[in-house]
């Protein structure tokens, strides 16, 4: 907790029934006086009209920006929710002075600018940001209200965070990547989660001194972890300590520019040879840093996995046969594969494997233990068992025992496995040395961690996987992404349907010489549509 500091908690959303419970509450009392008579104007409905619009914000805006959290938060159809977030913000993040200029209306949208002053022990400094508001019909006052959020009050905040402003909880710190450039937020976005979390954890052991500024305090986990804090202002600055960290400035640059064109898009680069982390690039408004913390079924880049499960236990080899036929059945649930992919009774590992052949794998399902691919996944590549230890959080993949249809569908990345970018980096790293590393963003030696461990791969498998992604980057589905990317170079493309989304995920996964990078890109489409580019991308220019 930041010293002497008092935590404002950031309302959530109230049931429906509170909605401008202000005004109902006021109707109710001007009935039982008398106010409400038979011959009374009836009750408006239909979205608010402009008028409407402009008056609703403006008795919210004024009432804000006297700092009458209760006034303004009557003007809104959560009040109680709205009356912290406004009390906090005049109170424990010392806000004042709020000036609040509204632009044009868009129908019952409207935007505005915030001009304030953040005080605090003797120091002072502007704070300017924009953020949107919507208006609404009240459903018991029937009045034109403000749609409760917390980021109308400021747009990096969401449900259960809190303001505060005062001395920092840690001190700032200044990461500098493996060949010492200093990595910071304005060069690089999509480092800002990282670099907070760093902050958080590194920040007391790097020599820096606080400082005192304005920040959001995010929500406790269900699990009581504690997201760092967001800092937004600072009043006096600390003093930083050094930080390495095992990025590479120039693959840094390459994945932020390869994630700006899609939307929903994460990558991951890694080291083969050291599991080291080279880059971590997100395009996700949200913020949310899905690259290290995602939970997404992979798709057909699973299929890595699962192919050296089949190896491993003896049930086929990378020439062995792995017939392709146009559908198969498991437990009465049907597998299909891609659109206009011809079937192939006489394939072996390697043709299905490039040409991503689902019934190829479901296949195999009758002669699959429930439990080979968690063993496989567990053992060998060293995941499902959360005990990486990165430097920062991370999600370290979930392969679990399931049976059923699952069993099947789990062996083409979908039923209930669920990877990240991170973790398919690491895996295509594993298959190419064949020992599984554990990927590191911090020197174990700052802190003394130990880094999960696997047995790795046999020699023979690790050969064959190889030969598999080769061929998959050279003449498979991954051929047109990978082209003209020479030297040893491997790949595997990968598409997951997620339950009520249009489109599936896209994703990719891929190595050249001692770069391996994966990607993922929500509702992207197939694997060659979005995160094969944008791996590829990594890829060339990461070296």
């Amino acid at each position: 907790m930041r010293k002497g500091v008092k935590a404002g908690v950031i309302g959530g959303v109230c049931v429906t029934l509170l909605g401008g419970a202000g005004y109902g509450l006021y109707n109710v009392a001007s009935a039982l006086s008398g106010g409400g008579t038979g011959d009374a104007a009836p009750a408006r409905t239909g979205p608010p009209s402009s008028s409407e619009v402009k008056e609703a914000t403006e008795a919210f805006f004024a009432a804000w920006q006297k700092g009458d959290a209760p006034r303004a938060a009557s003007y809104t159809n959560f009040p109680d929710g709205a009356r912290q977030v406004l009390a906090a913000y005049s109170g424990d993040a010392h806000i004042g002075k709020v000036r609040i200029t509204p632009g044009p209306a868009t129908g019952d949208t409207v935007p505005f600018t915030v001009r304030a002053t953040v005080s605090y022990g003797g120091r002072s400094r502007p704070l300017s940001y924009r953020s949107t508001l919507t208006v609404v019909r009240g459903e018991t006052s029937h009045r034109a209200l403000v749609d409760w959020q917390p980021s109308v009050v400021h747009p990096r905040l969401r449900k259960g965070d809190t303001l505060t402003t005062g001395a920092s909880a840690a001190p700032e710190i200044e990461a500098v990547d493996r060949d010492g450039k200093v990595l910071t937020r304005g060069r690089y976005p999509s480092l800002g989660p990282v670099l907070d979390e760093l902050r958080k954890r590194y920040g007391d052991k790097t020599g820096g001194r606080p400082g005192v500024e304005l920040a959001i305090r995010h929500q406790g986990a269900a699990d009581g972890g504690q997201a760092a804090d967001t800092p937004l202002l600072t009043l006096a600055k600390g003093r930083p300590g050094k930080l390495p960290t095992t990025l590479s400035a120039s693959a840094q640059a390459a994945a932020e520019k390869a994630v700006e064109k899609y939307p929903d898009s994460s990558v991951v680069a890694v080291k083969p040879s050291t599991g080291e982390i080279l880059a971590i690039a997100n395009n996700r408004i949200d913020g949310f840093d899905a690259a290290l913390l995602g939970e997404r079924a992979p798709g057909s880049t699973m299929k890595i996995i699962s192919a050296a499960t089949l190896i491993d236990n003896g049930l086929t080899t990378a020439n062995g046969p792995a017939p392709c036929p146009p559908s198969a059945v498991w437990q009465s649930q049907t597998f299909q594969n891609l659109k206009g992919l011809a079937p192939n009774e006489h394939a072996t590992l390697a043709d299905s494997f490039a040409r991503s052949c689902n019934t190829a794998f479901v296949k195999f399902a009758d002669e699959v233990k429930v439990d080979s691919l968690t063993r496989e996944a567990e053992e060998r590549f060293g995941l499902g068992r959360n005990n990486w230890q990165v430097g920062v959080p991370t999600f370290d993949g979930r392969v679990p025992a399931s049976g059923g249809p699952d069993t099947a569908a789990n062996l083409i990345g979908q039923g209930q496995v669920q990877m990240s970018p991170l973790n398919m980096a690491s895996v295509t790293a594993t298959a190419k040395t064949g020992t599984f590393r554990q990927p590191l963003l911090v020197p174990l030696k700052l802190d003394g961690r130990e880094p999960a461990r696997a047995r790795g791969l046999p020699p023979g498998t690790a050969a064959q996987l190889r030969a598999l992604l080769n061929r998959t980057a050279r003449s498979g589905t991954a051929a047109g992404v990978m082209a003209g990317l020479g030297g040893d170079v491997g790949a595997k493309t990968g598409s997951a349907e997620v339950d009520g989304e249009a489109r599936s995920d896209s994703w990719f996964t891929g190595y050249r010489g001692d770069v391996a990078a994966a990607a993922m890109v929500q509702d992207g489409g197939h694997g060659i549509d979005a995160a094969g580019p944008i791996v590829a991308s990594v890829l060339r220019n990461a070296g």
